[in-house]
């Protein structure tokens, strides 16, 4: 361990959860769309209270290190789950390329998991 170790596992952590805090928080504000955009896909849009409240709540776990473990494996299954419903349409190049960034997020989460957030958070490698 050296001494940016801390530092770059906060840093690590608060970059892979951006990503989901900001997609939480932009679907706030496209309701409707992101809705009628589950529904067109076979997703049940009453979920998505849920989902956004998931990719709020649970990002910021894994920014503060709180209980971050979980929290990680909370998102790598939904990233897992997210790619199978919502990405699997290979003929697609886009689709396609979206599925293997869910799975590759998804990986970067396992590795939280199997890691622990680091010294700089407030449940350190728990």
């Amino acid at each position: 361990m050296t001494a940016l170790s801390p530092y770059a596992a906060a840093a690590g952590r608060t970059l892979l959860a951006s990503l989901f805090l900001f997609s939480g928080v932009t679907k706030l504000g496209a309701y409707e769309a992101t809705q009628g955009y589950m529904e067109a896909s076979g997703a049940p849009g009453a979920l998505l209270p849920l989902v956004i409240g998931l990719e709020i709540l649970v990002p910021l776990a894994i920014i503060t290190g709180y209980y971050a473990r979980f929290a990680a494996f909370l998102l790598a299954g939904f990233s897992i789950l997210a790619a199978a419903v919502f990405h699997f349409d290979f003929t697609d190049q886009i689709q396609s390329v979206m599925f293997l960034k869910n799975i590759s997020i998804a990986g970067g989460l396992l590795l939280l998991v199997a890691n622990g957030p680091g010294a700089l958070s407030l449940t350190p490698n728990r």
